[in-house]
């Protein structure tokens, strides 16, 4: 049973360590991590410089790029054999709502979604000190249950644990994605020499999508689940927008026929 671990944090962090201890007990596990840190990334992947692994023991590498960049060499180049899942984390902070479109470690579980291996991204709410030996658990529990029962074809989950003692834990929820709203998210600021710079950062002041949201569930004490889809088309509205392709297709009908009109001129002139 061959476990891949990787995160956006990279591989110093000791969010991947106590992930990786955790899961030893289930599988053999895999370590192929960014050598830096990634966070906010999303599913970027490097395409303007070489990539290089380290290795630094025998199931261990580090990666000059993205958690998606880690995920597809450590499937395709540096595993012997394809793992039974990928565990993404655990992340320094929650990765709740909007924050999955951005976040290096869910990306990383898409991506081994995306090349067909269940896989689930875990991420651990926190302020200075993290509580990774709790989030571990969770991971772990999420990880056989995984492993038993498998996931949907096209589907990943976003694993998110509250920062609570393992005493204060209510419990677990399956949740949706929130809609975040910030207050001031572009910070201005002036350098020495009076130029402009920007910091995108701002609080977090509001949340919509309330029925059974990711983000209650934490505030409440309960770790989140949450199950996300590779497919984000909105099916529910293909035929309302099926009904502009008349309105769209007139011009392009009627440029077709006079380049026909056209050639055949052309073909009897000729």
């Amino acid at each position: 049973m061959r476990i891949l671990v990787t995160n956006d944090d990279g591989i110093q962090s000791p969010g991947i360590a106590a992930l990786a201890k955790a899961l030893a007990a289930i599988g053999e596990v895999w370590i192929v991590a960014p050598d830096r840190e990634r966070t906010a990334v999303a599913h970027a992947v490097t395409l303007h410089k070489p990539l290089r692994l380290h290795q630094l023991s025998s199931r261990t590498y580090a990666v000059n790029g993205t958690p998606v960049d880690c995920v597809n060499l450590a499937l395709l180049k540096v595993m012997p054999k394809p793992p039974a899942i990928v565990v993404s984390g655990i992340n320094k902070g929650v990765n709740l709502g909007d924050d999955v479109l951005y976040s290096g470690t869910v990306s990383a579980a898409m991506e081994g979604t995306i090349l067909g291996i269940p896989s689930v991204a875990v991420s651990q709410e926190g302020q200075e000190a993290f509580r990774f030996e709790i989030g571990a658990l969770y991971a772990a529990r999420v990880t056989r249950l995984v492993l038993a029962h498998g996931l949907p074809e096209e589907t990943l989950l976003n694993v998110n644990i509250p920062d609570r003692p393992r005493g204060g834990m209510r419990g677990v929820r399956v949740t949706c994605l929130s809609r975040r709203r910030f207050d001031n998210p572009i910070i201005e600021k002036l350098d020495p020499h009076g130029r402009k710079y920007y910091w995108i950062a701002g609080q977090r002041v509001s949340w919509s999508r309330s029925k059974d949201a990711d983000h209650e569930a934490i505030e409440e004490g309960f770790v989140s689940i949450t199950p996300i889809r590779l497919d984000s088309t909105h099916h529910g509205v293909l035929d309302h927008f099926r009904a502009w392709e008349p309105i769209m297709n007139r011009g392009i009908k009627k440029s077709q026929s006079l380049e026909r009109r056209s050639r055949r001129t052309g073909q009897r002139e000729a």
